[in-house]
């Protein structure tokens, strides 16, 4: 009969994945990654198009509902916040990016496959994180609402015209804009990088934010510029109705997985 102690010593633990090491980023990986952006997004326009349009269509959705339901003042907030499911929605083009680099053909099918299948995988739960970041933020912007307008406030004819001339409408404002400034970074933070790590690494998503918090306090300029760069873009490209969308979703995202293979090692490597 075996002896229990020996069977211990054989039934020790897999060994842990190496850690994952962090390179600062510059200003020239920034510039890099989009030139590769926009070549992926040349080489594969289709798929560019398809979840460019795809996110359009739901930030078109979103508001829509909420003016239907007489909520106009939330439509802004809607339309900039659902800039925070980005990374998820960019899955896709990810994928496109990755098969591209390592020279793999690809179809329709392996795309939606893989996109489908990250549900099952620990970037399903990271996906979970960016739809409780929207859900936050637009009871956020339903409770500054509350707080200056009334829980029953009405808006006028002149509604538009009174945020910007009136103290009670730039007090709005400047808070709503301090507190949305503030969770797109703690969001931006946790997303940047462990969007594509989770893809690209069999990982677990505290892992994958850590990471990405670990890129942004590594490169804090570069990389907050970068992420200005992208709401400034998505903001750009939300004004004519999300029509923008159908190519600066695919630019950005296709740029993202390219920005993450320049400052995050293509292979693990303990830090």
């Amino acid at each position: 009969m075996a002896d229990p102690a020996e069977n211990v010593v054989q039934g020790t633990a897999a060994p842990l994945p190496p850690s994952i090491h962090v390179r600062p980023a510059k200003v020239g990986d920034i510039i890099a990654a989009l030139e590769l952006g926009f070549r992926d997004f040349r080489a594969a326009p289709q798929f560019g198009l398809f979840f460019g349009g795809v996110y359009a269509l739901g930030g078109m959705a979103v508001t829509t509902m909420s003016m239907a339901m007489g909520l106009v003042w939330l439509a802004f907030p809607l339309a900039a916040g659902f800039a925070l499911i980005g990374p998820f929605a960019a899955v896709g083009l990810y994928e496109v990016s990755r098969r591209r680099e390592a020279g793999t053909p690809f179809t329709w099918g392996d795309i939606l496959t893989c996109v489908i299948g990250q549900g099952r995988r620990e970037l399903g739960w990271m996906a979970l994180i960016t739809v409780f970041a929207f859900i936050l933020w637009t009871y956020q912007a339903r409770l500054l609402f509350a707080l200056f307008f009334g829980i029953s406030g009405t808006i006028g004819e002149t509604f538009a015209q009174d945020l910007f001339t009136t103290d009670v409408g730039l007090a709005f404002l400047a808070l709503g804009t301090a507190w949305g400034a503030l969770l797109s970074l703690i969001v931006f933070s946790l997303t940047v990088i462990s969007f594509p790590l989770l893809l690209d690494q069999d990982r677990d998503f505290i892992t994958a934010m850590i990471t990405s918090v670990k890129a942004v306090v590594a490169s804090p300029v570069v990389m907050l510029g970068w992420g200005l760069v992208t709401a400034g873009v998505l903001l750009l490209a939300a004004s004519p109705f999300f029509l923008g969308f159908f190519i600066a979703m695919p630019v950005l995202g296709h740029t993202t997985w390219h920005l993450y293979r320049r400052i995050v090692g293509k292979e693990a490597t303990s830090m």
